[in-house]
């Protein structure tokens, strides 16, 4: 298992520019932010990268964590590694982008290794998809709302690229041992800004869309 956790600067907030459900202008802060990769053929096969960031007020950083797999037993490990991580994360809400991706993938496999947790007692749902089609009546990708916000990202890695990796992760042993040490940067990095660009987008919503 390769663990990354980093802690970077938060950059510049204004409340004011900040996404508001229901009043709450605190969401930004009282958020655990998910974003996962993972590989599905026909039915979800394993979870890849577990990522997530969150926001600490005291000293203005974001803290991220990354967990992803190098062989078949992390693939299973991984799993209560993200139980324990949602189970004892105590913000309100979850801030995804297209989660119901991520979630099917995550119930699912709860549910074949038995276990046990719900989301809903524990967390508000926020996805940004969603959100961004309420507000503006437009359906649209990550990539392409970055670029609404004028997030700049480096090169990018296909889905479907990501998934073949994963599959053979789990299919063929030691595959994921053998990797290229680039290429394991190049997913985390690819995940890291995945989720550290959901906090950006929450914190500048309505400079760009409302």
């Amino acid at each position: 298992m390769i663990i990354n956790k980093m802690t970077v600067d938060a950059g510049k907030i204004e409340v004011n520019n900040c996404l508001t459900i229901k009043g709450d202008r605190h969401i930004f802060s009282n958020a655990l932010y998910l974003d996962l990769e993972h590989a599905i053929y026909k039915i979800p096969l394993c979870m890849g990268v577990l990522g997530t960031c969150s926001y600490n007020a005291g000293n203005h950083t974001i803290t991220t964590e990354q967990y992803m797999i190098q062989n078949k037993k992390d693939a299973h490990d991984i799993l209560y590694i993200a139980r324990d991580l949602f189970a004892a994360n105590h913000h309100k809400y979850i801030v995804t982008f297209a989660g119901e991706n991520d979630f099917l993938v995550i119930n699912f496999l709860f549910k074949k290794y038995k276990i046990k947790f719900n989301f809903n007692t524990h967390y508000s749902v926020i996805d940004l998809q969603k959100q961004y089609l309420k507000d503006t009546g437009e359906m649209i990708g990550l990539k392409n709302l970055e670029k609404v916000f004028q997030i700049e990202r480096d090169a990018l890695i296909s889905g479907s690229n990501l998934a073949k990796t994963f599959g053979k992760i789990v299919r063929i042993p030691e595959y994921g041992k053998r990797m290229d040490a680039k290429k394991i940067d190049r997913i985390l990095d690819y995940n890291f800004h995945d989720v550290v660009n959901l906090f950006h987008i929450t914190t500048n919503w309505n400079k760009y869309v409302n």
